[in-house]
């Protein structure tokens, strides 16, 4: 198994994820924007998750050349985002969110597919290559924490760029994997999404991307209002990693222990509490490093036991549309949340929209319990 060569390829994609979510709302902050427009400009790459992935994934079943779509696919953002160098203005940004994210949206799946099928028969080992992307996400997030500190957001598009030519170079690396190409993937993928513990599962997904929508649009924006640095606020964003990464580090014995449904349903219990603590108690350090902590299983868990999900209820000749949907799901509820945080966050304040957050959450868990539980559902463990 390339785990290096693979890992490395993690390490820049979720960098991009560290360079964009803390700072992207910063970012266009400086630009002058209110929350509102930056609540509309977050959600637009968000939407874009809710087309691509499945256009890419239909095509990387249909001709099994997952890698160049890959390739192509980074070298495509890296263009794409260039365009912010031209103009700033609010309807220049909507195309370049709507473009670079197009392209943005066709890696991630088919990478996962290409993992999955180098790790054969031993997936639980994801967790230990997926933790290098959350390394990524820290040492981006710190260190143009404290560059940001010291400067203004002015050169903050070209940082961008040198984190999305990095996962270019790093596309190059990742050697090609045996994964069905060309199957017949109609009657295998239908049968697989008339299961209603599918669609439970995919409306759960959804359903955690909202609840994090308040996070990941308002986090760095609500720190700074509560008089945190913006070196102090990647380092926060950092311990919610760090955190993410522990917990990837014991998912492969967790899973071996508790089933998918045991794990989701747990996390999204904790990411109701999560959003609850953070609406009411950001102002306290203390409170807030506990807060942060949380992370782990408000993503890191939800994510990896959904990955579990996925590989082991889709056949091989889905693998590519099962992720897409995954991803396609998330970028639905991600949207929702960015817009409906934009629009509630300047009048009703922090501590209604993350409550709202955590009512969805409240709900997942809820759908979930019930959804997974009944005779002939998913479980991985009885």
């Amino acid at each position: 198994m390339p785990y290096w060569r693979l890992s490395n390829f993690y390490f820049f994609y979720f960098a991009l994820l560290g360079a964009v979510a803390p700072f992207m709302p910063l970012y266009l902050e400086y630009l002058g924007f209110t929350p509102a427009r930056i609540g509309e400009l977050l959600a637009l790459p968000m939407l874009m998750r809710c087309l691509a992935p499945n256009l890419w994934g239909w095509l990387g079943d249909k001709t099994g050349r997952r890698l160049l779509i890959v390739r192509w696919g980074a070298l495509l953002t890296l263009l794409g985002f260039s365009l912010i160098f031209i103009r700033q203005d609010y309807g220049w940004l909507v195309l370049v969110m709507l473009l670079h994210a197009f392209f943005w949206h066709a890696i991630l799946p088919q990478l996962e597919v290409i993992t999955f099928a180098h790790l054969k028969a031993q997936p639980e080992r994801y967790s230990r290559i997926r933790l290098w992307g959350s390394i990524g996400f820290i040492v981006t997030v710190v260190l143009m924490g404290h560059l940001f500190e010291r400067r203004d957001m002015g050169g903050y598009p070209l940082l961008v760029c040198l984190v999305m030519g990095g996962i270019w170079l790093a596309s190059l690396l990742v050697p090609e994997a045996s994964t069905d190409a060309r199957a017949a993937i109609g009657a295998g993928l239908g049968s697989v999404l008339r299961q209603q513990a599918v669609l439970v599962f995919y409306l759960g997904v959804l359903l955690v991307q909202v609840s994090h929508g308040p996070y990941y649009s308002f986090l760095s924006i609500y720190l700074g209002e509560l008089g945190y640095g913006r070196g102090m606020t990647g380092w926060l964003w950092s311990l919610g990693v760090l955190a993410e990464i522990v917990l990837f580090m014991w998912m492969p014995a967790l899973l071996r222990r508790f089933s998918v449904r045991k794990v989701l349903i747990t996390c999204l219990l904790l990411a109701t509490l999560r959003w609850l603590l953070l609406g009411a108690l950001a102002d306290s350090l203390p409170w807030l490093l506990a807060i942060q902590l949380l992370h782990a299983a408000t993503f890191g868990g939800c994510h990896a036991a959904s990955m579990q999900f996925i590989q082991q209820r889709f056949p091989r000749s889905c693998q590519g549309s099962g992720q897409a949907l995954y991803v396609s799901m998330s970028g639905m509820g991600a949207a929702a949340g960015a817009l409906y945080s934009g629009y509630l966050w300047q009048p009703a304040g922090p501590f209604i929209t993350f409550s709202v957050a955590a009512a969805v959450a409240l709900l997942a868990a809820t759908l979930l319990y019930f959804g997974l539980d009944r005779p002939g559902h998913f479980s991985r463990n009885p």
